[in-house]
């Protein structure tokens, strides 16, 4: 198809939030179109009136907003953007029905009155013999006169699409090559039911032409609609667009990626603590790469390199221990200020900070971030790593304290650290350090030997920052309690052992 500019669209239904295999659709579509200086279209495909939902539209807007997905064309906050809305199909039906009345009328197009289960009955009488079950076209050749009889009976009609069953449909795809499909096995296909809504293989045609698109590039369970388009194209006498099926995206087990590979909607991984320039990174390689070798490409570099001949035509599949690595590199990238502000809201939530915070507090909370900040894969390990940071109930690990606090020594090479702690002035990683050092040669035992305890005993874990930049964080007064209440506990536990 010959063109000035580039238009691809990414066309959701709203039944559900944006998934991950629609949330890959619309960045192969939005890269495309901003690699060639082309237009981005969102149209929102909501006529199947029962099961779409006002939720389920701004999920999937909030979904493409997050991922950072910008649309040139389409619904937006005050009305629709561009010239060739509405954007939502259920606000086009005066548009389909005339295009319907226009395929009667030059009868490449007719009503049918036969009722589901005579339909249906139909289909297994068939099937039995072992006939192609598609539909018979009795309704295909009705007079005026038999058409109001049929309606006198209560029928209400849809209108089918006059297929043509000679010849092949050729689909040159510009991810698979090309795809020959055999006429005679496409049916009569409903355009408009009986209700006066579309069918998804008109209305997309419809929208397609109008809205002037150049590239319907989309998922490949899509691959069977393509023939049926195409009739509908050629009927109407509209150029083609081009067509490109992005393969399926299968989890670890190679089975369709389901919920129990993890999240599926876009906001259940923004939930988790993910990133998006992660996320929007890791989607783009289900399905596409640069090369064998590079795997972490800014969105400037995505929009720059990205081309369909390098999507493969196979599955891909979604690793979510490869999704976390990369959310890892990302957040270690991540500035001071960005991270804090992402943090705030967990730690809010978790009602460790008020909702409203002075300076002070957000510094503190900055530091905290950045400690952790290597450490992290995902947003959503932040809080429970750093909840000894903003609370004195500490949650023991049982084999760390079992192997590093139930010692003999241990009570009083606390008391000894405490009094140490108490006069270390300024308090601070340097002086603490030195605090430590001469407890170590005090007791007479290696450094490891003085730390550990002292991990266990503030955080509860075996792992954690620096101990020195943790205790700093802490401060002299917490440090101590936390030391104190361990050595007691210690003291207690060692004498019920004893008796």
């Amino acid at each position: 198809m010959t063109t000035t500019e580039v238009r691809t669209r990414f066309a959701p239904s709203p039944t559900g939030f944006l998934h991950v295999g629609g949330a890959r659709t619309a960045l192969f579509n939005w890269l495309y179109a901003r690699h060639h200086g082309g237009t981005f279209v969102l149209r929102i495909e909501d006529t199947d009136l029962e099961r779409s939902t006002e939720e389920s539209v701004e999920g999937i807007l909030d979904g493409l907003q997050w991922l950072g997905f910008d649309w040139d064309e389409g619904p937006g906050p005050d009305g629709d953007i561009g010239d060739f809305g509405p954007y939502f199909q259920s606000e086009r039906l005066d548009i389909y029905r005339e295009y319907v009345q226009k395929l009667v009328e030059e009868h490449k197009a007719y009503h049918c009155y036969c009722t589901p289960e005579e339909l249906r009955q139909r289909r297994e009488e068939s099937l039995a013999k072992g006939d192609d079950p598609k539909y018979d076209r009795r309704c295909a050749n009705l007079t005026p006169a038999e058409q109001r009889a049929l309606a006198d009976e209560g029928r209400e009609p849809v209108v089918r699409f006059r297929s043509s069953d000679e010849g092949k449909t050729v689909v040159n795809d510009l991810i698979r090559g090309q795809i020959v499909f055999d006429n005679a096995m496409l049916d009569d296909f409903v355009i408009l039911k009986s209700d006066g809504m579309p069918t998804y293989n008109f209305a997309v045609v419809v929208d397609d032409h109008l809205m002037k698109i150049t590239h319907v590039i989309r998922g490949d369970d899509h691959i069977s609609n393509t023939p049926r388009q195409i009739q509908v194209y050629k009927a109407f006498g509209f150029p083609l667009p081009e067509f490109a099926h992005l393969p399926m995206i299968l989890g670890s087990d190679k089975t369709r990626l389901s919920k129990r590979h993890g999240a599926t909607s876009v906001t259940e991984y923004r939930d988790n603590g993910f990133l998006p320039e992660a996320l929007v990174n890791y989607l783009a390689l289900l399905g596409w790469s640069y090369s064998a070798t590079d795997t972490l490409f800014s969105e400037a570099e995505l929009i720059e390199k990205f081309s369909l001949d390098r999507v493969s035509k196979n599955p891909a599949v979604f690793d979510m221990k490869k999704l976390e690595w990369m959310n890892g590199v990302y957040l270690r990238e991540v500035a001071p200020e960005r991270l804090t502000e992402l943090v705030i809201p967990r730690l809010q939530e978790e009602g460790f900070i008020p909702e409203e915070i002075d300076a002070t507090t957000r510094e503190r909370v900055q530091h905290i971030a950045v400690t952790l900040q290597s450490r992290m894969r995902t947003l959503a390990e932040f809080v429970p790593s750093s909840r000894y940071f903003f609370t004195d109930d500490v949650e023991y690990d049982t084999a760390a304290v079992n192997k590093f606090l139930y010692q003999d020594h241990i009570p009083e090479m606390f008391d000894l650290l405490i009094d140490r702690l108490t006069k270390t002035e300024p308090f601070d990683e340097t002086h603490i350090e030195q605090a430590f050092l001469a407890v170590q040669e005090q007791v007479g035992r290696k450094l490891g030997d003085v730390i550990q305890p002292v991990r266990v005993a503030v955080t509860g874990t075996r792992v954690s920052p620096g101990m020195y930049e943790v205790l700093a964080i802490l401060g002299r007064d917490r440090t101590c309690h936390l030391l104190n209440s361990a050595a007691k506990m210690v003291r207690h536990n060692l004498s019920v052992d004893s008796q």
